[in-house]
């Protein structure tokens, strides 16, 4: 009977030209997406639960356990704890970025040794090794839905690679244009109704920053009258209307999308700018909202835009408390606050910084690190600002008093050289020169 059932598969293979896989490329593949599925079910049904919670507690009057409180308040502002809860290892060189998935629970490393790797952040297992540069990954990003990764390398290219829910992970498209080193990227935010944006923002060693069309894979556009030197790292406003750059020529470009021209020039920094970052509209609204008639020190200097302290164009802005004054305060007012876009920077200067770009207009100065700063992000609450050193260490920084509020010492065994940290979930990571990857868990 076994025999029968043999013959006639193999009559039907024929039949049909039907011939077996052997490559083992899709193996496994379904049971991680339908692992990643119940794991995304079991969130909503715990998020489900919590907001029938809440809304209970609101029709009896509003009032929340101790516990609901302090679970809020971890929610809100996690910091990092040691020891790692992950350490993942099995690139060959130094990582050179990180970056979480947006909705999937995985992490992508790039690395020296020209691959990137999947990892499962849940679970702290190994996924999949994606190769097609030939040369070290320079920066990783996705786009807001997930479904696309953008890499940049040594090699001149950026790949983008397919992370769709029915994907696998394919190199879909290469950009070419670029004469030196590709360093940084980053996707421009996705449009109302939750259109992904066609437009993708790169930077390089060739001292230009460059538009990306996706669905041609053109360049549409190259920004080449700013920077005069190697260009770092760019950041997009989660407006689409500003874009910022930083890089080697010790300076920050605040530039107009809109126009493509540069709105402010910061160089205030001492050394290499290797990170930039804008607030998203959500903590940005929440940090003038605390600041509201405060005044936030600001231990360094700034230069005016003008003679009076503030761009003309954008004086009743945000108001000096002592104008052209080398240290003083800010004080911001929120109800008189039109336009402001707030920036964090890092650089080799071994400061963490925060700026009002239209202005360029210096906020605050954090001054802990012991070596280069090679990564900066805003918590997701935008109380914290986190950083990776060279002096071995991940920090975070209390924006509203400017202390070091929180030290990850020997958060690897050599320099810290990226960061990134979840949106959503009290999770960061960071990789280093020992080849390492850390997830570290936020209490």
């Amino acid at each position: 009977m076994g025999e029968r059932f043999a013959d006639t598969a193999a009559a039907f293979e024929k039949e049909a030209d039907v011939t077996k896989s052997s490559d083992g490329k899709h193996a496994g593949l379904l049971e991680k997406k339908w692992t990643s599925v119940i794991r995304l079910q079991r969130k909503v049904m715990e998020l489900e639960t919590k907001v029938v919670q809440l809304e209970e507690n609101s029709r009896l009057g509003g009032v929340l356990s101790r516990r609901d409180v302090l679970g809020a308040r971890q929610r809100t502002e996690f910091l990092p704890r040691s020891p790692a809860k992950f350490s993942l290892t099995g690139h060959r060189s130094p990582i050179t970025c990180v970056a979480f998935h947006p909705v999937f629970s995985v992490l992508v490393s790039g690395s020296e040794d020209a691959t990137i790797k999947v990892w499962d952040f849940e679970t702290g297992e190994y996924e999949r090794t994606l190769k097609g540069h030939t040369n070290p990954v320079q920066a990783l990003a996705f786009n807001g839905s997930g479904a696309l990764l953008a890499s940049t390398s040594t090699d001149l290219s950026i790949k983008l690679w397919d992370f769709s829910s029915d994907g696998d992970y394919e190199c879909l498209r290469t950009l070419r244009g670029h004469d030196h080193n590709v360093c940084g990227v980053v996707f421009g935010p996705d449009r109302e109704g939750g259109v992904a944006s066609d437009r993708l923002f790169s930077c390089s060693r060739d001292n230009t920053i460059k538009v990306w069309e996706l669905s041609t894979g053109y360049c549409v556009s190259t920004l080449n009258a700013g920077h005069s030197d190697w260009v770092r790292d760019v950041a997009v406003s989660d407006d689409g209307l500003y874009l910022a750059s930083c890089g080697n020529d010790r300076s920050i470009l605040f530039w107009d999308l809109q126009h493509m021209r540069v709105l402010q020039s910061i160089r205030e920094h001492e050394h290499v700018v290797e990170s930039v970052m804008f607030a998203k509209t959500g903590i940005q609204e929440q940090f003038i909202e605390r600041t509201h008639a405060k005044k936030l020190t600001t231990a360094g200097t700034f230069t005016p835009a003008n003679g009076n302290g503030l761009p003309e164009s954008n004086s009743h802005d945000i108001a000096s408390s002592s104008a052209g004054e080398p240290t003083g305060a800010v004080a911001i007012a929120a109800p008189a606050v039109r336009r402001v876009k707030f920036l964090l920077s890092g650089s080799r200067d071994r400061t963490v910084r925060l700026w009002e770009a239209f202005s360029g207009m210096q906020l605050m100065l954090f001054a802990s690190h012991e070596n280069w700063v090679r990564e900066v992000r805003f918590h997701p609450s935008g109380k914290y600002a986190l950083s990776a050193g060279e002096d071995k260490t991940i920090r975070v920084f209390d924006i509203e008093t400017g202390r070091c509020v929180r030290t990850l010492d020997e958060a690897h065994n050599h320099f810290v050289t990226c960061l990134d940290v979840h949106p959503s979930l009290p999770l960061i990571i960071s990789g280093g020169i020992d080849k390492i990857i850390n997830v570290w868990e936020c209490v």
